[in-house]
């Protein structure tokens, strides 16, 4: 768990700086939301999204997503334990969601406002953790949505983001809304 966060962290280090050799790149880091669909109820979590962009076209860049998000939701025991009579008491399970996106983002600028939106197709992976039970999951995943920056400064902008996050974990497919914001960088 904490060598993909470990590695993801080094590869945006190092990527960021070495694309920023290019004409029209972009690196965004912030804080994420995700109202996640995990059965039998949907969860909030929290946790962090961060993204590298290079423009290949004055209005097209190639992204790549990565984000992870955290929470301790509780669900309603399916049997309850021994000697216990209904209703069961709560579990709470320890849910990591990480998720690798790559994609195309169409992009304008209107004065200090650039609004994008992008198409993502990757890899998500999940691990829960109840009493004695740790599932995980590693499938397709992809986003639709999109956002807008606002120039603050010279080479520095402010993101809002919002996608709609599709991942098929369990042999389910999960309906997630996610909300990020934070510091974009233009190289």
């Amino acid at each position: 768990m904490y060598g993909i966060k470990a590695v993801s962290f080094v590869l945006f280090l190092l990527v960021a700086p070495a694309l920023g050799q290019l004409p029209g790149v972009s690196a965004f880091v912030g804080y994420s939301y995700m109202s996640a669909d995990l059965a039998p109820t949907r969860t909030n979590l929290n946790g962090w999204n961060g993204s590298v962009e290079g423009k290949v076209l004055p209005f097209i860049g190639l992204v790549a997503d990565l984000s992870g998000y955290y929470g301790s939701p509780t669900f309603p025991a399916v049997v309850c334990p021994t000697g216990l009579l209904p209703p069961c008491p709560q579990l709470t399970a320890n849910v990591r969601e990480y998720n690798f996106l790559f994609g195309p983002r169409f992009s304008f600028s209107i004065r200090k406002f650039r609004p994008f939106a992008h198409g993502l197709l990757g890899a998500g992976h999940i691990s829960e953790s109840f009493v004695g039970f740790s599932p995980s999951d590693t499938k397709f995943a992809y986003a639709v949505g999109g956002g807008i920056d606002y120039h603050l400064i010279p080479r520095i902008s402010w993101r809002v983001q919002a996608d709609d996050l599709r991942t098929r974990f369990f042999g389910n497919t999960k309906y997630n809304f996610r909300l990020s914001t934070g510091i974009v960088v233009h190289f």
